[in-house]
């Protein structure tokens, strides 16, 4: 029986491409190779972003731009994986230092060259891969060759474009269908929701949701991220409910939420909807490149402060093979993020209450050349 092709990887031209680009920043920095890892408690999304392998593998590059893949399945391996060589975890005693020792000789890496580690290595593990190669020169720092791809994943080529645009119109039609459900009575409790997203999303080609949908009903949506995300209580019964989630398509996941609201709000309650709803466009009137985003999160900020309110949380965030990568939308002083053509974000002013509830609208937006493209279109509904 033939095997088919995987949907959803890229040409292997692309990410040669890539591994390119951080060949030549090996050999600017003086590197002669460096790993990825992705494995349980240190998920790296980097190495199927460079490879096209899912996860549960090493990824040694080195600065000549070849690759080996090495993989705890290597079946799986060699049906996603677009690198130069696959090899299997086992040939290596499925010892990380040996399986680097064997790559660095096989990609023909000189003794004593500098070989940078995942910068989350822990300092066990560390000690272990020095002692093991002790002729070469391993480094293990914070903004290195892993923050410098995680750059180029936050600006979105037109193969992964094409994926968020064919991510986005599920992520709508789910949402469509979801209000549709709500207001027919065909689903009440946060369950319901949460589990017929799951069941939809997966009926459509989804891998799955993106992250643990959050379904909270009017008494548990005051947490910004209710706890445990979803349980069998009431769903959008009087008062105000939230619902968080995403879709996953190809390994890039969207980002979403929608507000739900019955019955007469209380006074304070309708004025966090209006101000939710005035936070999001005034931020989103900012968005376009060049654009710290830290000026598109304090116009967000300002708007609640005018009224005494303050949100907990930060405005937004990059998305892409992570829900939450670069570039960060926040008010912090230390952001130095500036919005360019490519970066995915969200934008989800929220404001809680411990007795009223909370309110909060999420969507999905691409910086262009020349501004900005809503691709998701969530919304606060009144039922």
């Amino acid at each position: 029986m033939s095997v088919k092709e995987p949907e959803g990887l890229f040409a292997a031209s692309v990410y040669a491409g890539r591994r390119a680009a951080v060949a030549a920043r090996l050999r600017e920095e003086g590197l002669g190779a460096c790993l990825f890892e992705d494995t349980e408690g240190r998920r790296d999304p980097s190495i199927r972003y460079l490879s096209g392998q899912p996860g549960d593998a090493l990824l040694v590059i080195s600065a000549e731009g070849r690759s080996i893949l090495v993989a705890w399945d290597v079946n799986m391996a060699r049906l996603y994986g677009r690198v130069d060589e696959v090899l299997a975890y086992t040939d290596f005693s499925r010892l990380p230092q040996a399986a680097l020792a064997g790559c660095l000789e096989r990609l023909g890496v000189a003794k004593g060259s500098r070989v940078e580690l995942p910068e989350v290595t822990p300092y066990p593990r560390y000690v272990n891969y020095v002692e093991a190669l002790a002729d070469y020169d391993l480094l293990c720092r914070g903004d290195g060759i892993g923050d410098f791809v995680l750059k180029l994943r936050a600006v979105k080529d037109g193969s992964e474009l094409a994926l968020y645009r064919r991510a986005a119109a599920l992520t709508d039609q789910l949402m469509d269908e979801v209000e549709a459900a709500v207001k027919a009575g065909r689903v009440a409790s946060e369950l319901d929701i949460a589990l017929f997203i799951e069941r939809e999303c997966r009926s459509r080609g989804c891998e799955g949701t993106g992250f643990e949908t959050i379904a909270a009903g009017p008494a548990r949506s005051f947490g910004i991220h209710a706890f445990p995300a979803y349980g069998a209580g009431a769903f959008a019964t009087d008062g105000m409910s939230i619902l968080d989630f995403g879709l996953k398509v190809a390994g890039y996941t969207t980002d979403v939420t929608m507000s739900f609201l019955r019955g007469r709000l209380p006074a304070r309650a309708e004025r966090m909807v209006e101000l939710v709803e005035g936070a999001y466009a005034a931020a989103l009137k900012l968005c376009a490149p060049g654009t710290p985003t830290r000026t598109v999160a304090l116009a967000a900020d300002a708007v609640f402060a005018a009224e005494g309110f303050a949100m907990p949380h930060g405005l937004g965030h990059g998305v892409g093979l992570e829900a939450h990568e670069s570039p960060a939308v926040r008010s912090r002083e230390d952001n130095v993020d500036v919005l360019a053509p490519g970066h995915i974000i969200t934008i989800e002013p929220g404001l809680y209450d411990p007795e009223l509830g909370g309110v909060r609208v999420e969507n999905d937006v691409l910086i262009t050349e020349n501004g900005h493209e809503v691709i998701t279109h969530s919304r606060i509904v009144r039922l």
